[in-house]
């Protein structure tokens, strides 16, 4: 919290079940606010990598939501632009649900609905005017936690696993072979069953015949002592870095809020204008791309509702 706010430095929110005292500084608003009176567990929140996530969702569903004309222009864009506010970290602050929250991640499917509304109010000159950018009706038009939660997780899994994890074992692989090549001339007794074996080098124990070799070619399982092979090089990348992979909706087993928004929204997280910067390098499968009618083929205006139609929490 701000050093300027202090008890008496709030504003007046109000949702379906009355009003709501939230800090006047805070870009959330009620169903954040009753989250956080509601939930006071544990004091964690959801990772920077998972709320960026949240915001590639939105920017997506937004533009998707205007190719259909469920949004109109100036909305979408006041929306999309706060959402690449929140892509960027500029309103990390102001995503405080606790990481042990009630129901699906309602909470935090609302907290990102509830921030980027309002600062989308303030982006068109109308912070207080509910009506111009509603957190349900608009930023979350067509969608429902249902659909937004677990396609965070894979958006979020995805770059962790090409930015982090994928590098890490490249390292760890060469790091292994260069110490396999500068141990073979370090001779060993090997051992098996707890008994004294046939001796071996140094460098064949953590080369080809251990870490190294493992990391290189381990077609088993991680929990067996060997990586993934699917996990390594080009392909792998391919592998995560395709919207295609991301789940349909309604993964909750509630069922998508309109039943269409994610998969017209999906193929828009790859036409950012940046997205090597923004989306962590996804890329379309080959040969995918945005063509006429197609998100009106696959989100109906009838399925998103009128613009200004409610989504589904």
């Amino acid at each position: 919290m701000p050093d300027h706010a202090v008890p008496e430095d709030y504003r007046m929110e109000q949702d379906s079940l009355g009003p709501v005292r939230v800090p006047a500084w805070a870009y959330w608003g009620a169903q954040t606010q009753r989250a956080v009176e509601n939930f006071p567990i544990s004091g964690l929140r959801l990772p920077r990598r998972f709320i960026r996530a949240q915001g590639i969702i939105k920017w997506a569903a937004a533009r998707a939501n205007r190719a259909v004309g469920a949004l109109d222009p100036g909305r979408a864009e006041a929306i999309m632009t706060a959402a690449e506010e929140v892509i960027d970290g500029r309103w990390d602050a102001h995503f405080v649900v606790d990481v042990y929250q009630a129901g699906a991640g309602t909470s935090q499917n609302m907290n990102a609905n509830e921030v980027i509304a309002r600062r989308a109010r303030e982006i068109l000159g109308a912070v207080e005017d509910v009506r111009r950018v509603h957190p349900n009706d608009h930023v979350n038009l067509a969608q429902s936690t249902n659909d937004t939660i677990h396609v965070a997780i894979h958006i979020a899994g995805a770059e962790a696993v090409v930015q982090d994890l994928l590098p890490a074992l490249e390292r760890m692989e060469a790091v292994l072979r260069a110490k396999a090549q500068g141990w073979m001339g370090i001779i060993k007794t090997g051992r098996t069953h707890l008994q004294d074996a046939v001796p071996l080098r140094l460098g064949q124990e953590v080369g080809l015949g251990g870490g190294a070799g493992r990391l290189a070619a381990g077609p088993g399982r991680a929990g067996g002592g060997a990586v993934p092979h699917r996990l390594r090089g080009q392909r792998s990348r391919d592998r995560y870095q395709r919207p295609s992979r991301l789940p349909p909706p309604g993964g909750g087993g509630g069922g998508g809020a309109d039943g269409a928004a994610l998969p017209a929204a999906r193929q828009h997280v790859h036409l950012h204008p940046e997205p090597g910067r923004r989306a962590g390098g996804l890329r379309p499968p080959a040969g995918a791309g945005h063509r006429p009618g197609q998100d009106r083929q696959r989100c109906a205006p009838a399925e998103l509702g009128p613009a200004g139609g409610a989504g589904g929490a």
